[in-house]
């Protein structure tokens, strides 16, 4: 069980500020997105980091999880958080998240084998869906991607 689950059970569903990380894979004009079971939007893959795991690590291991491919952290981006970046997912739980943002290099085939995501894909980043979580939608328009 994760460091966060592991304070789930503690807390219960009460805001917590949850340190995580994104990877942004591209492809040419194209952008890396995973389509969340729980909530039924798209994301970039992501998620919080666990005890003694550094964020670029946690970026790596999240894409792998969600999406198969290997990635190799090629730059820091950004770090996002502030009003934008709370979340209630649907289950209840809250998150005031940090969000540690980096360019990942990619290798491998998309294979979604997770309970997390039910499908991976890259779209043009100048015809996102419109299914976005709004923790992704802040973060590509602060890299001023979208």
């Amino acid at each position: 069980m994760g460091y966060v689950l592991n304070l789930r059970q503690k807390v219960g569903q009460q805001p917590l500020i949850v340190v995580g990380s994104a990877a942004i894979v591209r492809r040419q004009q194209q952008v890396l997105l995973v389509k969340r079971r729980d909530n039924h939007l798209w994301g970039l893959p992501a998620g919080s980091k666990e005890l003694n795991e550094d964020t670029a690590a946690t970026a790596e291991r999240e894409l792998r999880e969600e999406t198969g491919l290997q990635g190799i952290v090629q730059q820091l981006l950004a770090v996002v958080s502030g009003q934008d970046m709370q979340y209630t997912y649907p289950n209840g739980d809250q998150i005031d998240s940090v969000t540690v943002v980096y360019d990942v290099a990619a290798t491998g085939n998309l294979e979604v084998t997770t309970d997390e995501t039910s499908a991976a894909k890259f779209f043009d980043l100048a015809q996102l869906p419109e299914q976005l979580t709004p923790l992704t939608k802040k973060i590509l328009t602060t890299l001023k991607l979208i």
